[in-house]
């Protein structure tokens, strides 16, 4: 159907198993079973089948489509927005409308239909009669409608999509169908004024405001790579038939106050506008060509008059184009959403307009991310602040005892012959754990897990490598003035960033468990005595002879003795609190304080999704329960210094009380069992270390698995983009070219107006719909019946009332009062043209 307003088309899609997606990442992501939320599946499977399916311009659409977006935005709160499954929509403007965009992304599925929602109130303003005053009204209604949804979708939900936009959805295209729908939407209202005989004084402030939101429009869209020059041609076109049509009301209003020399300057001017528009007769629809022939034909009747009976009968001065004064606006309209589009999280409920909201009783993600950082914030506090603080001081202890050759030196005397007990329980420890095959299996686990990680890592890398290579091999084909697309190290940012941190980690946990095998080959031999028969252990320990000690010798052993054991008693003491804290970490479960932390936040802030940062202040109340245990640090080191203090001294004085006593066979007993003692302390630490390092290379597992899907994710999408783009650059060589002349056409005579573009702030309009043949009379549209696929409907009001901002007070107008925007603030009445300023007004 011609006509001589535009409708947005709306975009396609393709049948999901939306249901099988949720279900499965339900029981891989969350504690709860995908059975209970089945009907749930079934019901958002249904409703995004119904919204789809919306392809005529029917009322009955916007219900279908308003329930699912909110139902959309409602899990939003729930999911995270990589659900698992690919959303395939076709552009709807643009030309590339044949291929699809995928992105696994709720947003991006959200953000496809709202766009098709503002499509189908732009497509029943389309279809709307507009031949009566109410029909026209309903038709702004619905422009104003289809503007709010854009806006809403521009500011709202493509920012939060994390990705890049498609080509029809970036901010200049939204922009222009934005200003589009506005133009449209004011242009009703001019037409409802003329019918209605109201002031030409009026109409004209309304005729400049539709052109200046035609303007804005064409702006937009000459910036845009999505909106075809068909329709930038058409905007100009609109743009300037507006202007003429101002200008033409506000001559009108001058004859009346018999400013004759005024009439004959605007009139003029109005002849400049229209011959402008019709610059673009090639490339716009006959119905706009009618209108502006048909202005122009009123237009230069009425200049012919006025130039006659100036100069015969009035003679009066026609100031020039910089004299006149600048026209006030009467903006309408506002880009207000829709109340279903901005509240729809709010309406959602039993008994509310969009239905119960699906997924209710489902812990939202952000949970499960709150619970996961509070586990990891506890670990690290656990073991970091406070259990590696307490192993650093048995460690500090262990290297005193070593240094002092302790507790061989006592045992050599103790015990000259055969092996000290405490040394054969701690032999037979070994004995029981199989210690050297412990740890050769600990070693193997440990180096399993690192060779998997490995793989993974390897496998996400080979990918950006890979995709960098393709992308150097296209830039390097095409040349960078084509290719155009930033490369790889600035696309995929995060992700190279990434994978030298997760390299850095692997090189560091590599040297770590260097260190470790070093240490094992280090102890091996001293482990298999350990291990071995007692005949082994007895053969490595050489006797001494039964020495007499002096009283005072027999005193300080004594007195050694009993440090040593209150040295076992601390460690073992501290052992057990290690375990303590531990197991207090363990049964540490923050799950339910965190669901009803979220209860409440769903409950105060139904609009806000949940985040995980919201539930920062309940993180720092739970950590408060391990503060008792790291303030406890201080009297333990304040303990093990005293002890060091006792040791050192009871050490001194044992060494002065058998100097001369002890024989060469005595020292060569003391290092034997010094050696066995220091083996099995490092085969504690070394079997430690094996423990840390297989936790390590498990919860590694998890990040490198992460890095290698999302590096996947990002690569398909380039690819996608690449491929796109190899074809825009062998097809669509003639579009580009002729978007590049029009952007070089409108550059050029934006340099040439420069005071018509300041001037253009604050006069005539910008955007206009209705036929304008004559400017007292809107031709009949043609017959909604001719429309392919369209139907005849008689639409109820829609929820959301067009807001307006009126400067200059209109009686008779009867429309809303509300907020205008930037383009609805009245001129300063004082400004005037200046002489270069063109066709452009306001």
């Amino acid at each position: 159907m011609t006509s001589n307003i535009l409708e947005i088309p709306f975009r396609r899609t393709q049948s999901v198993n939306l249901s099988a997606a949720i279900k499965s990442y339900i029981e891989s992501k969350f504690d709860q079973q995908s059975a209970a939320f089945e009907d749930d599946c079934r019901a958002i499977e249904r409703l995004r089948n119904d919204a789809i399916h919306v392809v005529e311009p029917h009322t009955t659409g916007v219900q279908r489509l308003t329930v699912y977006a909110a139902q959309l935005r409602y899990m939003s709160s729930k999911f995270p927005l990589e659900l698992g499954v690919d959303f395939a929509w076709w552009p709807a403007i643009g030309y590339h409308t044949d291929n699809p965009i995928t992105k696994n992304n709720i947003r991006f599925e959200l953000a496809n239909i709202l766009f098709n929602l503002a499509a189908l109130y732009s497509q029943l303003a389309f279809t709307n009669n507009r031949t009566t005053e109410d029909g026209l009204k309903q038709a702004a209604l619905y422009e104003v409608a289809a503007a709010g949804t854009l806006n809403f979708l521009r500011t709202d939900v493509i920012p939060d999509m994390r990705s890049t936009p498609p080509e029809d959805m970036d901010e200049a295209t939204l922009l222009s169908l934005e200003n589009i729908c506005l133009a449209q939407a004011q242009e009703c209202f001019w037409g409802k004024a003329v019918k209605g005989g109201m002031k030409d004084g009026t109409i004209a402030r309304l005729a400049a405001c539709v052109s200046d939101y035609y303007a804005a429009a064409g702006d937009f869209a000459v910036k845009s790579d999505a909106v075809s020059t068909e329709w930038i041609h058409h905007l100009n076109a609109k743009h300037h038939h507006f202007a003429a049509a101002a200008q033409y009301r506000q001559s009108i209003d001058c004859l009346e106050k018999r400013k004759y020399g005024e009439e004959v300057a605007r009139l003029r001017d109005s002849v400049i506008c229209v011959d402008e528009g019709l610059k673009e007769k090639r490339w716009i629809n006959r119905v706009v060509e009618g209108d502006l022939n048909g202005l122009k034909s009123r237009v230069k009747e009425e200049l012919r008059r006025a130039e006659k009976d100036n100069d015969v009968i009035y003679l009066l001065p026609v100031p020039p184009k910089s004299e006149l004064k600048i026209l006030d606006r009467a903006n309408m309209v506002a880009p207000k959403p829709p109340k279903e589009v901005a509240d729809g999280i709010a309406m959602l409920g039993k008994n509310s307009p969009l239905g119960q909201p699906l997924f209710e009783k489902l812990v939202p993600y952000a949970v499960h991310q709150a619970a996961t950082v509070y586990a990891e914030r506890r670990d690290r506090l656990v073991n970091e602040s406070i259990i590696a603080e307490l192993e650093a001081m048995t460690t500090i202890l262990r290297e005193l005892l070593a240094s002092l050759n302790l507790p061989g030196s006592l045992q050599a005397l103790e015990k000259p012959l055969g092996l000290p007990p405490s040394l054969m329980a701690k032999a037979e420890e070994l004995r029981q754990q199989d210690a050297l095959y412990k740890l050769k299996r600990s070693v193997e686990d440990t180096t399993r897990l690192k060779t998997n990680d490995m793989s993974i890592f390897q496998d996400g890398l080979g990918l950006l490598d890979a995709e960098k290579e393709e992308d150097e091999k296209c830039r390097s084909k095409y040349g960078t003035d084509r290719w155009s697309r930033p490369p790889s190290e600035q696309a995929l940012a995060k992700w190279w960033k990434q994978s030298q941190d997760l390299q850095g980690y692997l090189n560091s946990a590599g040297a770590s468990d260097n260190l470790v095998l070093a240490k094992m080959r280090e102890n091996e031999h001293i482990l298999r005595l350990l291990t071995g028969p007692d005949r082994d252990l007895e053969r490595f320990v050489p006797s001494s002879k039964n020495l007499q000690l002096t009283p005072a010798g027999e005193k300080t052993s004594s007195k050694l003795r009993g440090v040593l054991n209150d040295v076992s008693r601390l460690e073992s003491r501290r052992k057990r609190k290690i375990e303590t804290i531990r197991t207090k970490a363990k049964s540490d479960d923050i799950g339910p304080a965190l669901h009803a932390e979220a209860a409440r936040l769903e409950r105060e802030y139904p609009m806000q999704p949940v985040s995980a940062a919201q539930f920062e202040h309940l993180f720092e109340e739970r950590l408060e329960i391990y503060e008792p245990d790291r303030e406890s640090l201080t009297s333990e080191q304040e303990d093990q210094n005293q002890l060091t203090a006792r040791l050192r001294e009871a050490n001194t004085a044992f060494i002065h009380a058998r100097r001369g006593e002890t024989e060469q066979v005595t020292k060569d007993r003391e290092e034997a069992l010094q050696k066995l003692e220091l083996a099995y302390v490092k085969y504690k630490e070394i079997v430690q270390n094996l423990e840390n390092g297989r936790k390590f290379y498990n919860d590694l597992a998890g990040h490198v698995t992460r890095f290698r899907e999302g590096v996947r994710t990002a690569v398909a999408q380039r690819r996608q983009e690449a491929s796109e783009l190899e074809a825009e650059i062998g097809v669509g060589g003639m579009h580009l070219q002729e978007r590049k002349e029009l952007r070089s056409q409108k550059k050029k005579e934006q340099q040439e107006s420069h005071h018509q573009k300041q001037a253009r702030t604050s006069t005539v309009g910008v955007v206009g719909t209705t036929n304008v043949g004559t400017p007292d009379a809107l031709p009949a549209p043609t017959p909604i019946s001719a429309r392919a696929g369209g139907n005849v409907h008689s639409p109820p009001t829609p929820a959301v009332i067009a807001n307006a901002q009126v400067q200059t007070p209109i009686p008779g107008l009867n429309v809303p009062n509300g907020g205008g925007g930037s383009m609805a603030q009245q001129r300063p009445r004082n400004q005037a043209w200046t002489p270069d300023m063109g066709i452009k007004f306001g």
